[in-house]
């Protein structure tokens, strides 16, 4: 899958928690957020506030938009990347337990797409005739 058809599928399946993503398409997907997050930092950087006798960053209000409009879309495609692994989307929540989660779930995210058939869908990678 190329880049742009990751993006484009990424917008189209906004919130589909079903069925299966390539590797490809979430990790472009996971370049595509970071990059314009990174530009919306460079462009409308945010401000120090204080608050007591602390100097705290706020963020822009353009960045909490593009963190609020991608929430969904970013939970939905590692919702199915996992399933293309055979896993459950819960599996997600594995995030939680601090270091051995992050450590568990980039696991099963850089894993391979399972090439048969499984409880959450045929292979992406059949369908596409890869």
């Amino acid at each position: 899958m190329s880049f742009i058809d990751a993006i484009k599928s990424y917008f189209k399946n906004y919130a589909t928690f079903k069925g299966r993503a390539r590797r490809s398409e979430f990790w472009f997907t996971v370049l595509f957020t970071v990059l314009v997050s990174s530009a919306i930092s460079i462009i409308a950087p945010g401000h120090r506030e204080m608050m007591g006798d602390f100097e705290v960053d706020q963020s822009s209000a353009l960045s909490n938009l593009w963190s609020l409009a991608t929430i969904v879309p970013s939970l939905a495609v590692t919702w199915r990347r996992l399933h293309d692994v055979g896993r459950s989307g819960n599996y997600f929540f594995f995030i939680l337990i601090p270091i051995a989660g992050i450590i568990m779930l980039l696991i099963q995210l850089t894993k391979d797409s399972q090439p048969e058939a499984n409880e959450y869908g045929a292979s992406v990678k059949v369908v596409a005739g890869e």
